[in-house]
């Protein structure tokens, strides 16, 4: 008896890693939105309100996705079987991506408010400066921090036009898999 895509048992997540998945989403998306309400950074940027919680949410997310990275070397992401190849090729494609973005990004971001001479901090705790103040290729990381943002952007919406086409088109399990409280 052939089984059905919808019917078809697909290997899942631990609850592990669908907590770092749905607490950096949450992290990332905070990011995005005080990343748009605060002021530009430049030569003369006092900081305030939005630009330490939008450093301590870069810290953050940094942290976890340390974390998160030696949990995924650990427990590699389970594969269903009758994927595509192609489709296999540019889910790990966009994963790490992710990865990439996500443990560089924060660091080029520090570098550069550092090189602005703004103290990077974690809800208050003032953590070391990553660069010397006006060091060229820090106030350069910060330019490729905001191109990898926008980068970042496209990947996720990438990633979730991804979801929906396996839920609507496909319907298989595929989001099913990393949804919050699914076996």
């Amino acid at each position: 008896m052939e089984s059905t895509p919808a019917a078809r048992p697909e290997a899942a997540y631990s609850g592990l890693a669908k907590t770092f998945h749905w607490l950096i989403a949450a992290l990332v998306l905070s990011q995005f939105v005080v990343s748009y309400l605060m002021p530009g950074i430049g030569p003369r940027t006092v900081p305030g309100t939005l630009i330490n919680l939008h450093f301590s949410l870069g810290v953050t997310i940094w942290m976890l996705m340390i974390v998160r990275w030696i949990h995924r070397l650990r427990h590699p992401v389970p594969m269903d079987a009758e994927i595509a190849p192609w489709e296999r090729a540019g889910s790990h494609a966009i994963q790490m991506a992710f990865y990439a973005i996500l443990l560089v990004s924060p660091l080029l971001g520090w570098a550069s408010a550092s090189a602005h001479r703004l103290p990077v901090g974690l809800f208050g705790l003032t953590l070391p400066a990553l660069a010397a103040p006006k060091a060229r290729w820090a106030l350069t990381a910060g330019d490729v921090h905001r191109y990898a943002m926008w980068t970042l952007l496209v990947l996720i919406c990438l990633h979730v036009a991804a979801a929906l086409y396996h839920r609507f088109v496909r319907h298989d399990g595929v989001l099913r898999r990393m949804l919050p409280g699914r076996p």
